[in-house]
């Protein structure tokens, strides 16, 4: 290739597998900045490397940002062990959630918002962490994460089994949700057609008579109107979540959903209603109370 050609590979690269590369780096980091750095990092390799030899761009970008994620996991555990005592750095339970006046905030709050999953993963180790986010969060199959990890494939299924093992064993019996192939398949095409501004893709992935709404909590100054129709919420979705936000994949109380990011600061958390294949609805939450306290649990993952 010649340098036009790389770069216009490169930008098209960019353009079609950062979402998903950030999506899972947030993952296994837990820390939206992290995950946006290390994505950068792979795409500065990618630049610098001979694109002739290059296969399959996704694919080699998956395994550079895996390794870089695992390579800084690794680091941040080694200097957490240089810094306390080995019983001090197990698993850290989630902070004490805030006061809640009303029971039945309590209860929607309780069931459906918790990022359970990024905090349990603090369990494992980090190729436990490694081997468990790509294969049973992001279902690649057994010979691709045991090339990125540098295993074999025997080692890596015994090292998925254990981390499944430890966290069905966490303090607090923590419960966690792992999307369903077909759930995933949609919410990756939905963080694609936001990040991307793309107004067809996210008709492609919402219901023709999809609707949307927004918990704002009781301190707001307004009733949220529900917005009804594919193309208006497809509309409303850029407007507050396309390019400029960062939008990656987390199940709320069994449902798919997205947290979104606006600034590295977590500004909503998008949960979807399925019919079939389609997004019937999109509540958004965004209740500050709610947030603070997501906010304080991506903390204690980081």
């Amino acid at each position: 290739m010649n340098g036009a050609q790389d770069r216009d590979t490169i930008s098209q690269a960019y353009q079609v597998h950062r979402p998903y590369l950030v999506d899972l780096a947030f993952r296994m980091l837990g820390d939206i900045g992290a995950a946006e750095d290390i994505v950068q990092d792979a795409f500065s390799r990618l630049m610098a490397a001979d694109l002739g030899e290059i296969e399959n761009e996704r694919g080699w970008l998956i395994v550079v940002t895996s390794r870089l994620c695992l390579d800084q996991i690794r680091s941040a555990r080694s200097r957490r062990e240089r810094s306390h005592d080995a019983s001090e750095i197990e698993f850290v339970a989630p902070p004490a959630e805030p006061a809640l006046a009303d029971p039945a905030d309590r209860v929607t709050f309780d069931d459906g918002v918790r990022l359970a999953l990024l905090v349990v993963l603090q369990q494992l180790s980090p190729s436990e962490r490694g081997v468990f986010v790509l294969h049973d969060v992001f279902q690649l199959p057994f010979d691709a994460v045991a090339e990125t990890v540098g295993r074999t494939v025997p080692p890596c299924r015994q090292l998925a089994r254990r981390a499944r093992q430890k966290i069905a064993a966490g303090p607090g019996s923590a419960r966690f949700d792992i999307a369903s192939a077909e759930h995933r398949l949609v919410t990756e095409k939905f963080i694609a057609a936001c990040a991307n501004g793309d107004l067809s893709g996210l008709l492609e992935v919402l219901a023709p008579d999809a609707w949307g709404d927004i918990d704002l909590g009781p301190d707001a100054n307004r009733s949220p109107a529900v917005v009804v129709g594919a193309e208006r919420v497809a509309r409303n979705l850029l407007r507050f979540w396309g390019q400029g936000a960062t939008l990656v994949s987390h199940p709320v109380g069994g449902q798919p959903a997205v947290l979104g990011f606006v600034g590295r600061e977590l500004a909503g958390v998008l949960v979807f209603t399925m019919r079939g294949e389609a997004i019937q609805s999109v509540h958004v939450i965004g209740d500050p109370r709610k947030l603070g306290f997501l906010s304080s649990q991506l903390s204690t993952t980081a």
